[in-house]
C-alpha cells in the first residue's frame, strides 16, 4: 500500500505547481474531485468551480508571479501568506489561503486577496 503524503507535502507540492502555472497537473496530483473554495469572490465546487476560479485569478492577474511569504501545515490543516505581481501591473498584497487536506488531496480551501489595479 503506497503512503499517503502529509498535508505539508501535498500543500508543498500545489505551491510549487501553482507557482507555475501547471495546472492540470496540480489538479490530478492534488485536488480532490469534489473540491470546495469558499472566496470571497462566491463559492467554488469541483473539478468545474476550480477551473473556473483558476481562470478569474489569471484574468485578474496576467503572467502572474507569486512570493509566498508564510507556509505551514499542522495535521490536516496549511495555511499560505502570499503576493504576487502581474504582467499588467496589477498586484496583491494581502493573499491568504487555507488547506483542509486530508487522505493526500486539498478538498476545501478558503482564499483572500485584494487585487490592487496597476
Amino acid at each position: 500500500m503506497e503512503r499517503l503524503r502529509t498535508a505539508r507535502e501535498v500543500l508543498d507540492d500545489h505551491l510549487r505547481l501553482a507557482k507555475s502555472w501547471a495546472f492540470e497537473e496540480d489538479l490530478a496530483r492534488n485536488f480532490s474531485a469534489d473540491i470546495v473554495l469558499l472566496t470571497g469572490y462566491g463559492i467554488f465546487r469541483g473539478v468545474a468551480g476550480l477551473r473556473e476560479k483558476v481562470q478569474l485569478l489569471s484574468d485578474q492577474l496576467p503572467g502572474g508571479r507569486w512570493e509566498y511569504r508564510t507556509v505551514m501545515a499542522e495535521a490536516e490543516m496549511g495555511f499560505l501568506e502570499w503576493t504576487a505581481e502581474a504582467d499588467n501591473g496589477a498586484r496583491v498584497e494581502d493573499g491568504a489561503d487555507s488547506y483542509l487536506i486530508r487522505d493526500g488531496r486539498i478538498r476545501v480551501m478558503t482564499i483572500h486577496y485584494t487585487v490592487i489595479p496597476p
